[in-house]
């Protein structure tokens, strides 16, 4: 990796551990000041209908005014929204800061992946690609400790999720580079991605709703059953620390063998652990970190085994494209995961938010198997080889491992390969 990777990987992961406080931190809050599960699962829903509209948006906004310029307005947009939560507690208001909050992250993940894979060409973009998700969940994950700090209360943790932002746009600002060029992305449809692959697209969503309702709900559900702080941020940093472990093992076992009967394996088991953990709280068990580790590793895995899975299907050149609507596939099921989790815990109680992730991941595991009828599985010497993979933006796909070969196929005859010019 070059230096400049290195700054910006450090600078982005300073302002997610920011983040990461921040989302977790406003479940508590939430739970303190007596909101509903369903305000809460709406409160929380809100990040990625910002992130939606982030990724129709702002790569506009970027093409008009330039990396430096939407860099700095976004980041500003952070830091208000954070402070602005703890400032202004109300439902309402919550819910509009949140849609601000997911438009404007989603927008400085856009600025700085871009810059990443300026810096990546070759065979190395594989490598930073996973070296930059995995360097998103260790700093989400770290990001929980924080919730310790002060008064839940109190404005101080909004202040320092504030400061934890604003520190982590310093490197980053005062990075020297040429602004890469955004160029408008091929569509790639929802109902041709469907065709091509059905369970990686009905996959993507389940993982969406999986993973949704974890960001946004765990720490109600935590609070709910009458964890402390640092139990709720055992409990969220565990689970995300899993999925950093496990992504590995399970990735290196579905490129081994017939991908669908890994993702169903998976998923099986990740339903089977949030039905256990449902036990769990109902008989006031121990094994709730545990329990909620190994969910992690399974839970984070579903999507990444997914968008591999579809791209074993798919002609070359049209990898980087489905993979940007498997993305907005799962930012729709991301969406619909707090909603229900927060329906869910407002009728039975905090045991419905397990539920809500126990069916959908059985039910994901049910289609694969009926899938599995439909279709004989392609050559394992064929397949695509997996990539850890959680939520960012689209333009992180540019540094997918497929994307370079993808982009070599669609250059027409004479044209030059776009990887080897100045952009």
């Amino acid at each position: 990796m070059t230096p400049t990777i290195i700054v910006l990987l450090s600078g982005l992961a300073t302002l997610l551990v920011g983040v990461g406080l921040l989302g977790t931190l406003l479940g508590v809050r939430a739970s303190v000041e007596a909101f509903s599960s369903i305000e809460t699962g709406m409160i929380m829903a809100g990040y990625y209908v910002g992130y939606i509209l982030g990724t129709l948006f702002v790569p506009r906004i970027l093409r008009n005014v330039g990396h430096i310029r939407t860099f700095a307005a976004l980041a500003a947009v952070i830091a208000a929204v954070s402070l602005g939560f703890g400032m202004l507690v109300h439902p309402l208001s919550w819910l509009v800061l949140r849609i601000l909050n997911g438009l404007a992250v989603v927008g400085v993940y856009m600025v700085v992946e871009s810059w990443i894979s300026e810096q990546s060409a070759g065979p190395s973009r594989g490598r930073v690609f996973s070296i930059y998700m995995m360097s998103t969940l260790v700093a989400l994950g770290g990001g929980q400790f924080l919730l310790l700090v002060g008064d839940v209360s109190g404005l101080l943790p909004f202040a320092l999720a504030t400061i934890l932002i604003t520190l982590g746009v310093i490197p980053i600002a005062i990075t020297r580079i040429n602004e890469p060029q955004i160029q408008p992305a091929a569509a790639f449809g929802l109902r041709a991605l469907f065709r091509v692959s059905p369970l990686g697209a009905v996959g993507a969503f389940a993982a969406g709703v999986v993973n949704g309702a974890f960001w946004g709900m765990t720490a109600v559900f935590g609070h709910a059953i009458e964890l402390d702080k640092l139990q709720i941020a055992l409990l969220m940093s565990t689970t995300i620390l899993g999925g950093a472990l496990l992504q590995w093992p399970i990735g290196h076992l579905s490129d081994r063998h017939d991908r669908r009967k890994v993702l169903i394996g998976v998923s099986l088991a990740t339903g089977g652990l949030a039905a256990a953990v449902a036990y769990i709280v109902l008989r006031d068990l121990p094994g709730l970190i545990v329990s909620a580790g190994i969910y992690g590793g399974l839970m984070f895995s579903l999507y990444g085994l997914c968008v591999a899975h579809t791209n074993d299907h798919l002609p070359q050149g049209q990898v980087l494209e489905a993979t940007r609507g498997m993305l907005l596939t799962y930012g729709i099921g991301a969406l619909t995961g707090p909603l229900l989790g927060g329906v869910a815990m407002q009728l039975v109680g905090p045991v419905g938010l397990p539920a809500v992730s126990s069916g959908t991941a059985i039910a994901l595991a049910l289609y694969g198997l009926y899938r599995m009828t439909r279709r004989l599985p392609p050559p394992i010497e064929d397949q695509s080889e997996y990539v850890p993979m959680v939520r960012t933006s689209p333009i992180a796909l540019e540094l997918y491992p497929e994307a370079e070969a993808a982009d070599d196929a669609t250059d027409g005859p004479g044209e030059p390969d776009n990887d080897k010019v100045p952009r």
